[in-house]
């Protein structure tokens, strides 16, 4: 659906507080939303060719949509879970998925994450699905065109962490699974000899008893040498210059929140320096962004609270909780990279966290530099009925060099396609948030 309230900023600047004006014309980006379905099957959604017909399809769950237009669907792990749903006192009924939004009771899928990779070789795209933390973590086999089910592989028994990744941390071109297992961080990848035997985990900090349930993961080059480190709430962990061995890499403290969503390492200011940007409480409030200095050669983070728990810590007057996934990706093709997230509506179910029945909102933050290194983050809202799950995936999903947007949830599984359009400075005005609107000629 497309409304006014939906339009948003395609271009702009800013120093603090004053936008320049712009010519008598403006361009706005607005999203198409496409709802798949209702219904809780996943915490998670991506996207990937499937059928090498050159468009991409959507995954979520147990189900993958033909693209362009999604109406066709395909099953490729059994869609048999159900849960009931008691009408009266002697009537109820069996809904299909696990029991979320549509239901009254808390329950979690058994499909938190899901991306989309060529693991075998044979040139059509697999599906790897990490499960409910703890568990383990499989790959698809793609039967190329057959009908079925996908030949499922085992491949990693215990993957812990809320927020674990599939990217290349290693440097070796290749992405392999960053998690927590069994108390500690590490990583694994699968075996290009044999892809479909069990992946050999790498660890990288000693056993600290990290939980299965422990929030806030990412992967970034914090110290500029050009090797990834691993990010996580208390600090970062330093990617040594070899890794044959497996050593111990070394930590450096330095607290961000109490574990909310993934991490990201972005220069967000143009000093140079990597910052780090995240959500402070994955079941509570907090976006913000750690700005990076040096003090006497040490590294040093200064906290950016980009959003909390009431509204006037928002310029803009946003807020909203559990915003339990985050991408930080350029939506407007200005070079900069943006934030990108939402809330996770009924994380923990209709009753437990703050503002747990809010709307299912879902923005984007564009960030605009202005002089002497002053930042901002401008808030759009792109939707209220779907938010994001614990994972939210930022594709192109129609090749017109836009970047879309796929999310799986207790709503059920959404695709929000970006649209561009020239309009007047009127209607541009119209669409701004009133921070900025007001001080506008």
């Amino acid at each position: 659906m497309k409304t006014l309230s939906a339009w948003l900023l395609m271009v702009g600047s800013v120093a603090g507080p004053t936008w320049t004006p712009r010519a008598h014309s403006e361009e706005l980006l607005s999203f198409t939303r496409i709802p798949l379905h209702d219904q809780f099957w996943s915490e998670g959604a991506n996207a990937g060719d499937l059928d090498r017909d050159g468009i991409p399809d959507i995954v979520a769950g147990p189900w993958w949509w033909k693209g362009p237009d999604y109406k066709v669907r395909t099953e490729y792990y059994p869609a048999t879970t159900t849960f009931a749903l008691k009408l009266g006192p002697s009537t109820s009924i069996q809904v299909p998925g696990f029991e979320g939004t549509l239901g009254r009771e808390n329950r979690y899928s058994d499909n938190f994450f899901v991306w989309t990779r060529d693991f075998d070789g044979d040139q059509w795209l697999d599906i790897l699905v990490v499960g409910f933390p703890g568990k383990e973590t499989a790959w698809f086999q793609n039967p190329k065109g057959a009908t079925g089910h996908w030949k499922r592989h085992v491949i990693f028994e215990q993957t812990d962490n809320e927020s674990p990744t599939f990217l290349d941390l290693t440097g070796d071109g290749q992405p392999e699974l960053v998690c927590i297992t069994k108390g500690r961080y590490g990583y694994a990848g699968p075996d290009p000899k044999d892809p479909a035997k069990p992946w050999v985990f790498h660890p990288i900090t000693p056993d600290r008893k990290y939980g299965n349930f422990t929030h806030g993961m990412g992967v970034g080059d914090v110290n500029g040498d050009g090797r990834a480190d691993l990010l996580e709430k208390d600090g970062w962990w330093e990617q040594p210059p070899s890794l044959a061995g497996d050593p111990e890499w070394k930590f450096h403290a330095a607290p961000m929140g109490t574990g909310g969503s993934q991490m990201h390492a972005y220069d967000v200011n143009g000093d140079g320096l990597n910052d780090i940007i995240t959500g402070l409480a994955a079941h509570g409030f907090g976006l913000a962004w750690y700005e990076q200095y040096r003090d006497n050669g040490e590294i040093r983070f200064r906290e950016h609270i980009l959003m909390n728990k009431e509204p006037s810590e928002n310029r803009y007057g946003v807020k909203f909780s559990e915003l339990h996934a985050i991408e930080v990706v350029d939506m407007d093709g200005d070079g900069l990279r943006d934030i990108v997230t939402g809330k996770r509506f009924w994380s923990h179910g209709r009753t437990g966290d703050p503002d747990r029945n809010s709307a299912a909102v879902l923005y984007w933050f564009k960030l605009v530099r202005g002089e002497g290194g002053a930042v901002d983050f401008v808030p759009y809202l792109i939707d209220n009925d779907s938010g994001v799950g614990t994972q939210v995936a930022v594709v192109d999903v129609n090749r017109d060099s836009r970047p879309d947007i796929v999310v799986g949830n207790k709503k059920g599984a959404f695709v929000h396609v970006q649209n561009r359009h020239t309009v007047s400075r009127e209607d541009w005005l119209k669409a701004q948030p009133k921070a900025i609107s007001a001080v506008q000629p």
